[in-house]
């Protein structure tokens, strides 16, 4: 049972006023014998106690940094977005409007200019007061008002529980003593306008809202200069109480504090009568704007801010622990700095809206990145998403571009934009993209031998339940002999398997790393135990795709994704962030060999000539459609598109999308057409020249001759013929098979631009492509190895359609 409040100190009772009166009386009496009268003066052991006591009392104000909010900048110096505990912004006094400062003073301490940072006058009038009527009156100055807040704030700052602060009518004597002593003293340090300075940036208005500045914009969207006489009034009047005059919570309320302010203006001097008459017949006059704290208030870019959040959190540069990075974000006044580009990332945001709407019944999720080769400053995240932590599907605060560390979804199978790693170490082993490798082969018995010198035995093995490790292709036709770029171009599962077969899997697994293709979920490198992994099984992110292919941009350099340039506090101190990070990591003749393939598949395949800058990039799509995408470039932007499901490898085919239903799906469906509009409107921002030039097979090379005039015969797999052309096509009229792969016209080029066989097929007899809404599609195959022995997970990437436009 709670112990009964004794009536002797309880001030509702006439007797608790009579005693708070002589304590107050006592207060006084101290404060004149202990700062008023010299101390040899003062006669009577309570005064020599009273100034004992008042003497042991600390003099100097404890001060720290004002809470502060943190700025997240944009490359061009807009505000992406703001974290704040306290919303602050702190202004000079010379940016606060006259009618404020007066109106301040008017009702909180009218005789600020006067007195010494205690009102003794104040004091006794007040103690009359409370002790005659049932309202109760304040007597602290502006600056004891001010040494209490700065008290507070230092006390939140030292993680002070919120219970032992000396918040107002929960002071005790020696609280109110100890305060009393520190106004003096910082009267004598600091002017008055220091002081009134101090005080209407540290002030709570409301909530979160601190300072003038602050409280000008949230209630009136002006700033502090621009306050009118009843703007300043009003504003005045919440100090008191700030949840009671909080005027759009209580509206009557604020109007009649408001009212009592402009009186006491009107008392004091600081307006005239004709001014009162005017302010007082008006009415509130508000104009809310609410400032939210932290990602979920940016307009644009909230993924985005959300990574930069991930970084500084995470970074020991900003604080040792979690929490003194949290304090300092929310409460330094962080400037963040950052690499995004706003021009892309509206263009970004925009298409991956277009692509799959946010609550489209599918669920799936749209995401696009850019990276700057040469430099990897991240340009522009976006996914189609909305930020936020709300029910439904249209929300969801994690990441699709980023790993699950950076606060990502951890990645997504990257299919047939994997293919390329196999052809950088086919060519890093001295070979050449127009070597010719068997894509007839479509399985392999579990005993065959994949040379993996990194790991033990120098070998590895596929393991599965029916004895052999099946490889299809999405299309029919495609078994047959053919060179590296074709097999590329159409991304053909035989023709990589064939020609990982003949190289060492830890050369592929090691240009993987070299550019950074780990694991998004768990940071491990790709690993060549299981074969598999040079069809695409591994989760990969956007982000780390655009930033790999930015290598290919930029003549082998790889730099890291890099998102802060810079970083300072309030006080002005700056912070260190991670310096640009590139290294040559493949030789720019063997990019140049490999960028004359992937120029082909995204000019000729995806743009189909609608740009007309050099453009390079390779499709991929996993098994059911579940991961697709279009990893393109520029030698100015690098922009990994994706689509897919976020939440599970369930296929997509036979699934309602945007309206329709969608028997089959791939690249070509959502991720091309994505990549396609969103580079077709950033294209100009950032140059666009030559990959460089690939090497060519010597003209006088003999090659074998086809053994099959038509390599659909028998679906491919019997007589495909020797890569037409390129034995007749070195004099401009081979046909790969009627059209297959021909026509390097007699210059060496095996694509032959001109001449009569086009490595794509645009000559000859060869079947006519199968659309699928108006584009190319991009069919998926299973390549299922047993998970035994690390082989694998059986989900294979894409591969092509036939020739003419399917992928």
């Amino acid at each position: 049972m709670a112990g009964r409040k004794s009536p002797f100190f309880d001030t509702a009772t006439t007797l608790g006023k009579i005693v708070a009166f002589f304590g107050v009386s006592a207060v006084c009496g101290v404060l004149a014998a202990g700062l008023l009268v010299p101390a040899a003066s003062v006669a009577g052991a309570s005064a020599t106690a009273g100034m004992e006591f008042f003497d042991a009392l600390p003099a100097e104000l404890r001060e720290e940094p004002l809470s502060v909010p943190s700025r997240v900048l944009a490359n061009d110096g807009s505000t992406i977005a703001t974290f704040y505990a306290e919303n602050r912004v702190p202004v000079t006094l010379d940016k606060v409007s006259d009618h404020m400062k007066k109106a301040i003073v008017s009702i909180e301490d009218e005789r600020f200019y006067q007195h010494n940072g205690v009102d003794l006058r104040g004091i006794t009038r007040a103690a009359m007061h409370n002790l005659t009527s049932s309202t109760q009156q304040g007597a602290s100055t502006l600056t004891q008002q001010y040494v209490n807040n700065t008290l507070i704030n230092a006390d939140s700052l030292r993680g002070v529980d919120k219970a032992d602060l000396t918040i107002s009518g929960t002071k005790s004597i020696g609280d109110k003593m100890r305060e009393v002593k520190l106004a003096i003293a910082v009267e004598k340090e600091f002017s008055k306008d220091d002081i009134l300075q101090g005080y209407l940036n540290m002030v709570l208005f409301s909530g979160t809202t601190y300072g003038v500045e602050a409280a000008a914009q949230r209630f009136y969207s002006v700033p502090a200069s621009k306050l009118n006489i009843q703007q300043s009034a009003m504003l005045a009047g919440m100090v008191q109480l700030p949840n009671v005059y909080n005027p759009t919570k209580n509206p009557e309320a604020s109007l009649k504090r408001r009212n009592v302010v402009l009186g006491a203006m009107k008392k004091t001097g600081a307006i005239t009568d004709a001014e009162y008459r005017k302010a007082v017949k008006s009415g509130l006059g508000l104009k809310p704007k609410v400032l939210k704290s932290g990602c979920i208030s940016a307009r644009t870019a909230a993924y985005f801010c959300d990574y930069v959040t991930h970084l500084v959190l995470a970074d020991p540069a900003y604080g040792k622990t979690v929490e003194d990075r949290t304090a300092l974000l929310y409460r330094g006044g962080l400037t963040i700095g950052t690499t995004l580009d706003p021009r892309l990332q509206k263009e970004a945001e925009k298409e991956a809206a277009n692509a799959i709407a946010a609550d489209d019944e599918s669920n799936l999720g749209a995401a696009i990145v850019s990276v700057k080769p040469g430099t990897g400053e991240i340009l522009a995240m976006a996914q189609n998403k909305v930020y936020g932590p709300q029910d439904g599907t249209q929300y969801t605060e994690y990441n699709f571009n980023v790993a699950a560390n950076a606060g990502g979804s951890g990645g997504f199978q990257g299919g047939s934009t994997m293919k390329p790693y196999t052809t950088l170490a086919w060519l890093e082993s001295g070979r050449n993209m127009w070597d010719n490798v068997d894509a007839t082969r479509d399985e392999y018995p579990d005993g065959y031998e994949w040379q993996a010198s990194c790991l033990p035995g120098g070998q590895t093995r596929t393991y599965s339940e029916d004895g052999t490790w099946p490889v299809n292709n999405a299309s029919d036709g495609f078994k047959h002999r053919m060179t590296v770029d074709y097999g590329l171009y159409w991304s053909i599962n035989t023709a990589t398997v064939a020609q990982a077969a003949q190289l060492d899997l830890c050369d592929i697994a090691d240009a993987t790393e070299r550019l950074r293709l780990v694991d998004g979920s768990t940071g491990e490198p790709q690993s060549p135990a299981s074969p598999a992994f040079v069809l695409g099984t591994t989760d990969v992110t956007p982000l780390s795709q655009a930033a790999a292919f930015a290598a290919f941009a930029n003549e082998g350099e790889y730099c890291a994704p890099r998102a802060l340039t810079a970083v300072s506090d309030a006080a002005g101190n700056k912070y260190k962030v991670p310096a640009q990070e590139c290294s040559q990591e493949i030789e720019p003749q063997t990019i140049a060999n490999l960028n004359g393939t992937l120029s082909k598949i995204a000019g000729e395949r995806v743009a189909k000539g609608t740009i007309s800058a050099p453009i390079a990039g390779k499709t991929g799509t996993n098994n059911g459609a579940s991961s697709t995408w279009f990893v393109g470039y520029t030698t100015g932007v690098s922009t990994a598109a994706w689509v897919g499901r976020h939440n599970g490898n369930a296929q997509i085919f036979g699934e309602r999308i945007n309206g329709r239903i969608y028997g089959y799906a791939d690249s070509a469906t959502f991720a091309s057409p994505m990549w396609l509009a969103y580079m077709q409107d950033v294209i100009q921002y950032y140059p666009a020249e030559e990959f460089g030039t690939p090497e060519t097979r010597p003209s006088s090379q003999v090659q074998p001759q086809p053994q099959d005039n038509n390599p659909f015969t028998d679906d491919g797999d019997n007589g495909d013929g020797n890569d037409g052309g390129d034995n007749g096509g070195d004099n401009g009229d081979g046909n790969d098979g009627d059209g297959n792969d021909g026509g390097d016209n007699g210059d060496g080029n095996d694509g032959g631009d001109n001449g009569d066989g086009n490595d794509g097929g645009d000559n000859g007899d060869e079947p006519s492509a199968r659309a699928e809404d108006s584009a190319p599609a991009d069919p998926s195959t299973s390549v299922q190895p047993s998970e035994r022995g690390g082989n694998g997970r059986g989900n294979q990437d894409e591969t092509p359609a036939p020739p003419g436009g399917n992928d």
